[in-house]
């Protein structure tokens, strides 16, 4: 409608035109359209329809404020305009501002709207984004009572809010009362199966579907793959991916993407290079999938030289290629590529992308000791809970403690709500300080649930209250712990070697094998070095030659304790021997803990010789140096002992302030 011809668009009309711009989000047309109304007369306040329209345009293209804005000033709303201001909110990445919009349509809207089944698909949006659980079930029941809970889209939107919130039982009895289900309803549902990594469910759920008749599409293929790479359950994934290449599923981009995701989450990585290399169409996705891939198994090179062909070929990283590829420069060490991200991130990513990369640099930063730089941008960066763990995760690392309980005080102080992880990093520190009083501060943020049956949780209380001194309550608490990992068993027996209570250790020790959990490196250590403080020369030999039994090789640290130990029993020769027929190097250690025998036995002659072996193997070492010359002088071998005096010097080897060989 030409506007220079006289007429005017109506009521009638001009909704019809507005939306118009909003399908093609012509912003620059829906704005001037706005313009015109605002000269011909009442248009926008007095008919409903008009103002819903320049509602909807406006959240299409992107400007929900000047939607919010039209909303308030419309006289008379109706369903239409409602609606249109909350998938507005939700579609923006606005959830919490459309579900108040939604509460607020149910407190102040007119007694003649009531919301329609997109209104309520909006609703549950945003509960489900939000994590909402407790809203969503008040929707749900709005959406029964106004019986549209038995349209297929609403259906399909409470089940997927249920996904979104984690909540298995609500989302499968959801799911069962629909008499007629859709590819979208069954992708919620295997989404949800998918992100649990229940893989029998996940795959079961498929079949059925199949079954039902229904052919899938990318999307619910792609979920499954991705439930598959969250179980990280190699044959079930490569047998599905057969599957797959069988019915002709994997031809898709979107699909193809999902593989080479699962593979790099399962730790294929060799199947995602060989998918990845023969895809037609490398877009965003797919190279941000790789990097995170190399990034997860460690080959942080092939990580950084990616990132660097990627940019090459004029895709740009986003914040999930970044914090992968930011990770593996810390590992590695590549501190200059590190900071030359952090200007990148800082250059190139929306503010909403800020978090996750801010949190992996201050990990970065941490890693190297520079808290400086660390502290610098948690100060400057908007704020999830992941961003306060990890700086008091660095703060207790790099044992500044004051400073890691002060950002907790501060952080409760703006009514942040503690994690598992934010309590375990603090009980580490108090741990570190033998600081029982600190600990109980913290035990009060810790409710009877999370403690026992969040094991990392319990199992960092129960480290704590060990190196405090009070082993009565580490055994209170492991006992109580209705499941236990590797690391609990070793952290109880290592508590009991820290008291020099051997036997229980020993007790503790036989109780795991007797579990489903198999002892490692790390137990066996803790389990010598118990035996090793009590004196129990037998059931460490014992303990030494059952590593085998577990197919574990000993380590220098376990010949190092096992040494100390037939040293410190006078076991001197079969110390010696153990250390000449080991299948390693022996390192300064190993050679300290025997020449230290040696002394403390007044073995002179088995010192010298042990002492000029540790010196080969670390002729920097100068208390090997002086060791060896006081044994010479014990012996009255004067001019030996000044020979070994002189050797020194000619080395330039100088004496440590303070050293002791004991």
């Amino acid at each position: 409608m030409r506007v220079s011809t006289g007429l005017v668009p109506n009521h009638f009309t001009l909704p019809m035109i507005v939306s118009s711009c909003a399908e093609v989000k012509d912003y620059v047309s829906g704005g001037c359209i706005h313009g015109l109304v605002f000269k011909v007369g009442d248009l926008l306040s007095d008919c409903a329809a008009v103002g819903s329209s320049f509602v909807y345009m406006y959240s299409r293209c992107g400007e929900v404020g000047s939607a919010r804005k039209v909303f308030d000033e419309m006289c008379v709303r109706d369903v239409v305009a409602w609606t249109a201001l909350v998938i507005g909110y939700v579609q923006n990445g606005e959830p919490e501002n459309g579900l108040r919009c939604v509460s607020e349509m149910f407190r102040i809207g007119e007694m003649d709207v009531r919301p329609n089944f997109r209104t309520l698909e909006g609703g549950f949006q945003a509960c489900g984004d939000l994590e909402a659980v407790c809203a969503g079930r008040c929707l749900h029941g709005v959406a029964v009572k106004s019986g549209l809970g038995c349209l297929v889209d609403v259906q399909s939107s409470i089940v997927s809010m249920y996904s979104k919130c984690g909540t298995l039982e609500e989302s499968s009895m959801s799911f069962m009362e629909v008499p007629v289900k859709d590819i979208k309803l069954w992708t919620s549902i295997i989404g949800v199966y998918g992100k649990r990594g229940s893989v029998k469910e996940c795959l079961g759920g498929f079949m059925e579907m199949l079954v039902s008749g229904i052919d899938p599409d990318p999307m619910v293929i792609s979920c499954v793959l991705s439930g598959l790479a969250n179980s990280a359950c190699i044959s079930a994934g490569m047998t599905f991916h057969g599957f797959m290449v069988r019915r002709n599923y994997d031809q898709d981009q979107m699909v193809h993407n999902a593989l080479v995701s699962m593979y790099c989450n399962i730790g294929l990585i060799i199947y995602a290079e060989n998918l990845f290399n023969n895809v037609c169409i490398l877009d965003q996705e797919i190279w941000n999938s790789m990097v995170h891939g190399y990034s997860k198994v460690g080959c942080g090179v092939k990580c950084i030289e990616l990132l660097t062909e990627m940019l090459n070929v004029g895709i740009h990283p986003d914040s999930y290629s970044l914090v992968s590829v930011i990770s593996s420069c810390s590992q590695m060490g590549e501190i200059n590529l590190g900071r030359s991200l952090h200007g990148y991130a800082v250059k190139h990513l929306m503010q909403e992308e800020h978090v996750s990369v801010s949190n992996s640099l201050i990990d970065m930063y941490a890693n190297i000791g520079d808290l400086k730089s660390a502290r610098k941008i948690f100060c400057r960066t908007d704020k999830d809970i992941i961003t306060w763990n990890t700086m008091i995760s660095a703060y207790t690392h790099l044992g500044h403690h004051d400073e890691a309980f002060s950002l907790f005080s501060e952080m409760a102080l703006k009514g942040i709500k503690p994690t598992a992880a934010t309590l375990i990093s603090l009980l580490s520190a108090c741990g570190r300080l033998a600081s029982v009083e600190r600990g109980e501060e913290i035990l009060k943020y810790i409710d009877q649930e999370m403690l026992f049956t969040n094991v990392t949780l319990a199992t960092a209380l129960v480290d704590m209250y060990a190196k405090c001194g009070q082993l009565d309550q580490s055994e209170k608490i492991f006992k109580k712990m209705t499941k236990r990992d590797i690391i609990s068993w070793n952290v109880m027996i290592a508590g009991y070697g820290m008291h020099g209570d051997a036997i229980s250790a020993l007790d503790t020790f036989r109780k795991m094998e007797l579990s489903d959990i198999k002892p490692n490196e790390l137990t066996f250590l803790a389990v010598l070095s118990a035996c090793n403080h009590a004196g129990l020369v037998n059931e460490g030999k014992s303990l030494f030659t059952r590593m085998r039994d577990y197919s574990l090789k000993p380590t220098l640290k376990h010949y190092t304790c096992l040494v100390d130990l037939l040293g410190r029993s006078g076991n001197l020769l079969e110390a010696e021997n153990l250390v000449l027929s080991m299948p390693t190097v022996p390192d300064g250690g190993l050679w300290g803990a025997l020449l230290s025998a040696c002394k403390t036995h007044n073995n002179a002659e088995m010192g010298i010789r042990i002492a000029k072996r540790a010196i080969e193997c670390d002729p920097d070492n100068d208390g090997y140096y002086i060791t060896i010359s006081n044994l010479y002088d014990s012996k009255g071998m004067c001019e030996e002992a000044e020979q070994m005096r002189n050797l020194m010097k000619e080395r330039g080897v100088e004496k440590a302030v303070g050293w002791s060989a004991v």
